[in-house]
Order: structure tokens, then sequence, then C-alpha cells
């Protein structure tokens, strides 16, 4: 690039100035030295500057998929920080029960308390308050556009039916009557929605793996039997479910050790070993995270497992009299740190232990303790009875009082809540 004309007026005074300015000409050489010495230094120091902004922008973006990542299927929110929904209290709420037993005709005989002559109702009236938090209202119409084109299942025993009940009863109002049927195929109960292609369904697998108490009818056998590694004779009708709740506990409780089957029911001679009940509880639960880590795809489905159902066989656990158990009672347990001995702590403590060392995503629904509570809550003797009752029980209604299953409308309506709670707002 050539210099600009000596003959510019504003060249020549320009540099006039410089030529004859005594001090610029000091200083020139020190801010070029410095400028040589520390270039390094400022490209350092830029450079660190850049690289933050760069590095904060990147944990921003990381944080954002980190979060989007686990975002679950189905969730429109989140729970409140620092509340857990399954640490509450009982609160009488007289908006209560959701549905009539009389409304909803899907309700087993063996729950149908009222249509079977229990004189109170007050069961049916309270609402589970979690400390610090309130539950979102159960919502049916929210969770019917939820299902639209999709199966919810239900897997384990009958208390899991119980609660597959209530989540029909729950919805059935909303949907009219020639757009909605029942059917019980096999091992399946299937309630269908036919506006919104969708199914709520429930599988009965007591045990969740392969056992000689499978029949859905025929099941009351008193010599159980599990049969190892065999989830799949049962999981693969479990297949293409979106939201799958399981349970079993029931079953598990026939003493201190259980009948493991080695081989096939199929052989000839039988290689059964015994090992303790918790042990072999725990062989389900690795079998059930195994399957779902294979078979539920994290981004698209939901998996709830629902803990053990309490039972209130013993009133002298609750201070009641000795020989007696849930018959007749009305009121619930007030003390808060209340745990029957029908709820075994070994056994919530394989499910904490496993479920830990899991990575499948699995939403935990700690119904126990809350459960624990409500000995007012059960069937008693106000259900249809499997065999004509004897001179001796009908004279000794404590004698056959069913401590196990739960009228409805009742306390699974609850379990429901808090289901659609760890659904919407996990």
């Amino acid at each position: 690039m050539k210099p600009p004309p000596s003959s510019s007026p504003f060249s020549s005074s320009f540099l006039r100035k410089i030529r004859f300015s005594p001090f610029l000409l000091i200083l020139l050489p020190f801010i070029v030295l410095i400028i040589i010495l520390y270039s390094e230094e400022f490209n350092c120091i830029f450079s660190q500057l850049d690289s933050r902004v760069s590095s904060q922008q990147h944990n921003s973006m990381s944080r954002n998929i980190k979060k989007n990542k686990q975002k679950l299927p189905f969730a429109i929110g989140e729970t409140e920080e620092g509340c857990d929904v399954f640490s509450g209290r009982w609160v009488w709420d007289e908006n209560r029960p959701l549905y009539e037993e009389s409304e909803c005709p899907y309700i087993q005989p063996q729950l149908t308390c009222q249509e079977h002559g229990r004189p109170d109702k007050n069961y049916q009236h309270w609402r589970w308050q979690p400390h610090g938090c309130s539950l979102p209202s159960f919502n049916a119409t929210l969770m019917l556009e939820t299902l639209r084109g999709k199966k919810m299942l239900f897997v384990g025993d009958s208390l899991n039916r119980g609660q597959f009940v209530s989540m029909v009863c729950l919805v059935h109002r909303l949907v009219p009557d020639d757009a909605k049927s029942m059917k019980t195929v096999g091992n399946f109960d299937i309630f269908t929605i036919k506006d919104y292609n969708a199914t709520i369904e429930f599988y009965w697998a007591p045990f969740l793996l392969e056992s000689n108490s499978d029949d859905a009818v025929k099941h009351r056998i008193e010599e159980r039997v599990v049969r190892k590694g065999s989830i799949n004779a049962h999981g693969k009708y479990w297949k293409g479910a979106d939201i799958i709740v399981f349970n079993t506990y029931l079953w598990w409780m026939r003493g201190l050790h259980f009948n493991i089957l080695q081989g096939s029911f199929d052989d000839e001679v039988k290689d059964i070993v015994e090992v303790s009940t918790e042990e072999a509880y725990r062989m389900a639960m690795k079998s059930m995270l195994k399957w779902i880590k294979k078979n539920m795809d994290p981004n698209k489905t939901r998996v709830f497992f629902t803990s053990m159902s309490p039972s209130h066989e013993k009133s002298i656990e609750w201070g009641g009299e000795p020989n007696k158990n849930c018959y007749n009672e009305t009121k619930m347990i007030e003390d808060p740190n209340y745990w029957g001995t029908d709820s075994r702590k070994s056994i919530m403590q394989v499910i904490a232990k496993e479920f830990s060392k899991s990575k499948v995503p699995i939403s935990f629904l700690n119904i126990t303790q809350l459960s624990s509570y409500r000995k007012d809550a059960h069937t008693t003797i106000y259900k249809k009875q499997w065999s004509p009752l004897t001179p001796e029980q009908l004279a000794n209604p404590f004698s056959y009082a069913d401590c196990v299953h739960w009228c409805l409308p009742g306390l699974q309506d609850t379990w429901n809540e808090l289901l659609f709670a760890k659904l919407f707002y996990p």
C-alpha cells in the first residue's frame, strides 16, 4: 500500500506533530516493547475468557440435554421439590368417594362391601395428604387422553387386580356404554375403550415368574413352587404395554422358606430346592428388572412397581385384643410409626437393594406405610364367599374375615392417585 502524497494537508500536519513531540517519541518505544513482551499473556487471558464463555455455554447446553433426557414419558410437570408423596396423613374429605360402588359394574363381588351388607361408609371418605405438599387431583379426562392409542397393563396378584379395577372405575364414567367393554381371556382381564383405541388390562401372575399357581381361576395350591429364570413364560404376553404396573408379595409369604424349581414343570423328576423367602423374592426382582431392561423402551414407556400391601391379621399389634383381627374395625391406626409384622421389612430391603443396583428406570409406588394405618378398609366378611360358610365360621366372624383385600371404592383409589401423580408429575 503506497503512502499518502506529501502534499496532503492532513498528512503534513500529523507528521509534524509526531516529529516534534518529544513526549511521544519517548513513550512510543515503551508501548511497542510492552506489546511484544506481553503479547502471549494477552492472548492467554483472552483465550481463557473465551474458554470460560464456551464452557458456560457447553455446561448450559449439557444441563438442558440432561434435563431433556431425564424427562420421562407422559410427564407434564414435576412434584414440588422435597415432597415425598408417600409420607403424610389421612384427612377426612366429604367429597369422597371418587365414585360410588353402585356406579361401577366392574368391581368383583369379592370387593363390593356395601352390596354385601357393610353397615358403615366412613372408610370411603379418607383422603391421603402428604406432608408439605398436595397430591394432584385425579383427572380422568387427562388419563383417558394419555391412554389414547395405548395399553396400560397391571401385572401381579389379586391386590393388583383390585388396583386395576379401581383405575377402570375412575375413568369409565367418561366413556359411553356402547364404547366400552370388559372381557376375560385366559390370564387377562381387558377393559377396552373403543373411541380411544385404548385398553386397561390386568394379567394374573402372582409371582411374576412361572409357578404352579398360574391358573387365574384354580390357583389355590398349598405347596407353591416357582420356576427359576422363567419370567418369559408370562413376559411374552406383556410386550407392547405403554404403561405397566407390577406387584408381587402376598403369595411369597408361606413361612421363612420357599420352593424353587430348577428345571421344568414338565420334567418327570422335578429338581426342587428350598431357599429363604428373601432369596426367592430377590430372584424374582432380578428377573423382573432384567425383563424390563430388555423389553421396555425408557423413552416411550413407563414402568411402576407397587410395594407390599399390608394385611391386618393380628389386632394385638395395634393394641387390640388377642386372637382378633380387622373384623369390625371402623377406625384407622393413629400411630404414625405403626408397621405390622405381616409387612416384612426384610422383603422391603430386598426391593430397595435390587432397585438401587439397577439402572432400569422404574417408579416405586410405596403404598405400604400409608396403607398400614387402614385397618378399617378391608373387606372382612362383607364380600362374596368362595364356599358356603360353616356354622362354626358363622358363629365367629373373625375366623373368616378377609384382612388382605380392600373394599372398593376405598383405599386402592388412593394407590391410583399416587400412580397418577408419579405418571404425570414424577
